[in-house]
């Protein structure tokens, strides 16, 4: 078998090591002599040899278009239904972040985005990844494999040496230097992509009739129209993935290689891409097992897995099958490979995903996952998910659904979307899987939302989660040099700002003196976070109008501006426009002013502001272009 000289030899085994909860830590320890020898190599030739790997990614594909994954919703997808006969199928799967560059970011670190401050897309600028890390196909790559990528890398971090080749074709394996050498390849089809569904439709092939609509949509003719068109993207992205699989089984690679189909976020429907409900997080997986490596499968070929999986455990799962030691710093849980039992992957019911900024539009919400139960922590909820994002707003249905809103012509649950939100939601998605029915205030759920809450609590403070750090702010002190050290040195201060944000889940008599303490402190986000936190209650909070005015003149345009939201939110009549304005003018950083402009967004779209003295001389860039995107909205 063909290896480079300049790579040493790697070890075949991997150990898993999980805190004494039972929940995987943040960044692995590989350090546990009885797990080495509890995972080590038999040293036979078959379990030495090492297998191919392919991931088939296709676009913004929730589970929900594949009859496969979904009875009641999705369509038959013959092609990669075969791939699920000689392999396996999760049922669980999910990317951590459900929008295009942060989710890739977790795929290639096998990192939670929010620690590693991969989060916001689109990047403003690249972070290195935390500790040294590499992006994980450096690892194979040194270790002998033939790293390749067609059409899309689009990550958030930087790294250098992880592919042979970035840009290859669709079939790349076949240009490695030996017919020996190991490769990994990631092929991404863009035809499922949600540009698809943009603009005018022409006639689909799939009937209107046939469609079944989500029930958070109305059934117009132009969603029928939509989803009929994007049914059809789904069948071609099946039948490039049968090409895909022939073209290997073509080769004589079938039966050592093994391939995974995935979903790259969920989509592409309105309300989904970029919106941590299930249809923006809910994945397909489909892994083909190959027969010389069924060893490596923890159930045999045509099993289904339910336990649960999400994008930072595919870098770590690729490197497990490569019998690649897994670096110490990555989050990521290998599912497939040495040291994997069935007992133990299907136990896995556990899942964390966030969202922070796509384009424009800046959504600050983590849900955590157990079992049946979804917990969503809206940490500015008075900022509705409808809030305008130029891009999405290319699909005609979009525009209709939030036409109707206006018009007052959509049901309670087809209106939640444009709806303020509350501080924190649970679903039972068992009952309710389009998260609809919000049991958070209900006493017979007070145990399970105690739970869940402390549970999401615990993983945002011991990551830390970068982004209850405002991106202005991250990057104006360097945080991507390197986001770990960063996490470290402000995870105190982010506790601190966890819990002034979580003072809004408290009766109002409880979290009085939490909000005082934060607004006299000398720390501006801690100030920000106080006046976010007034917001949320709105008027019940009057008391605190006057330290608002107050704050109109805050070291931080940041600060100014989100006491101007809480005073709007509580319908003061204290003239705004103009702190808003010398805000703008004050800013130092891009994120600081496209922060500032999603605010202004909400004033003037949710609470009726009309804005009539601010031009675009008053508001600064910093090289931010998407600072237009809502400039150009606002029509200043």
């Amino acid at each position: 078998m063909f290896i480079r000289k300049s790579v040493f030899c790697f070890m075949a085994m991997v150990v898993l090591v999980l805190n004494t909860a039972g929940t995987p830590i943040y960044g692995n320890d590989y350090s546990n002599s009885s797990d080495m020898e509890k995972y080590g190599a038999s040293g036979s030739k078959q379990e030495a040899e090492r297998p191919n790997i392919v991931w088939i990614m296709g676009e913004d594909c929730s589970k929900h278009w594949f009859k496969l994954f979904d009875n009641d919703y999705g369509i038959e997808t013959p092609n990669i239904n075969s791939l699920a006969k000689d392999g396996l199928m999760f049922s669980n799967t999910f990317c951590n972040v459900a929008v295009c560059s942060a989710a890739r970011s977790s795929l290639i670190s096998s990192c939670y985005p929010s620690r590693a401050g991969l989060q916001w897309h689109r990047r403003i600028e690249f972070a290195n990844l935390p500790d040294g890390l590499e992006r994980f196909p450096k690892y194979m790559r040194d270790a002998g494999y033939y790293t390749t990528n067609s059409t899309k890398t689009d990550y958030n971090c930087t790294g250098a040496g992880a592919w042979d080749n970035a840009a290859a074709g669709v079939y790349a394996w076949r240009d490695r230097p030996s017919p020996d050498m190991p490769f990994f390849h990631v092929r991404t089809f863009t035809i499922s992509h949600e540009s698809k569904v943009r603009g005018k439709l022409s006639s689909p092939q799939t009937s209107l009739d046939s469609v079944k609509l989500y029930p958070v949509h109305p059934d117009t003719r132009q969603f029928r129209k939509t989803y009929a068109t994007y049914f059809d993207r789904i069948r071609d992205l099946d039948r490039l993935v049968g090409d895909m699989v022939k073209a290997i089984k073509e080769d004589g690679l079938y039966d050592n290689t093994f391939i995974f189909f995935i979903g790259d976020n969920g989509g592409t429907m309105p309300g989904s891409k970029g919106y941590i409900t299930e249809t923006g997080l809910h994945v397909p997986l489909v892994v083909h097992v190959p027969e010389r490596f069924k060893h490596l499968s923890p159930q045999g070929q045509g099993g289904k897995i339910s336990g649960f999986v999400s994008f930072v455990d595919f870098g770590a799962t690729s490197l497990n099958l490569a019998g690649i030691e897994i670096p110490a710093g990555m989050d990521g849980r290998p599912f497939l490979g040495k040291g994997i039992s069935p007992a133990d992957l299907n136990a896995r019911d556990e899942v964390l995903c966030s969202s922070d900024r796509f384009d424009e539009l800046y959504l600050l919400v983590r849900s955590f996952r157990k079992g049946k139960y979804k917990y969503v922590r809206n940490y500015e909820p008075f900022v509705p998910y409808s809030l305008q994002n130029n891009y999405r707003m290319g699909i005609q249905s979009f525009v209709q659904w939030r036409d109707m809103f206006k018009a007052g012509n959509l049901t309670a649950a087809q209106a939640l979307f444009f709806e303020p939100r509350s501080g924190h939601e649970l679903y039972d998605l068992e009952k309710d899987p389009f998260e609809t029915n919000n049991l958070a205030e209900k006493p017979e759920y007070a145990s399970v939302l105690s739970e869940m809450q402390k549970k999401l609590y615990d993983r945002v403070v011991s990551m830390p989660d970068l982004g209850i750090i405002p991106e202005s702010v991250f990057l104006k002190e360097n945080g991507i040099k390197d986001p770990g050290e960063y996490g470290r040195e402000n995870k105190a201060r982010i506790r601190r700002y966890v819990d002034i944000a979580d003072l809004m889940l408290k009766p109002y008599g409880e979290a009085r003196n939490g909000i005082i303490s934060a607004i006299k402190s000398s720390d501006p986000i801690a100030r920000f976070w106080s006046m976010t936190v007034c917001a949320a209650f709105g008027n019940t909070a009057i008391e605190f109008e006057k330290e608002a005015i107050e704050m109109s003149g805050d070291s931080s345009p940041l600060t100014r501006v989100r006491a101007m939201v809480f005073l709007a939110e509580m319908g003061s009549e204290y003239k705004i426009e103009p702190v808003i304005k010398r805000a703008l003018q004050d800013c130092s950083h891009g994120a600081e002013t496209l922060k500032i402009l999603g605010d202004v967004v909400h004033l003037q779209d949710d609470l009726g502001y009309k804005f009539t003295t601010i031009i675009k001389s008053d508001i600064y860039k910093g090289g931010v272009g998407l600072v237009d995107n809502r400039v150009s909205y606002l029509g200043w």
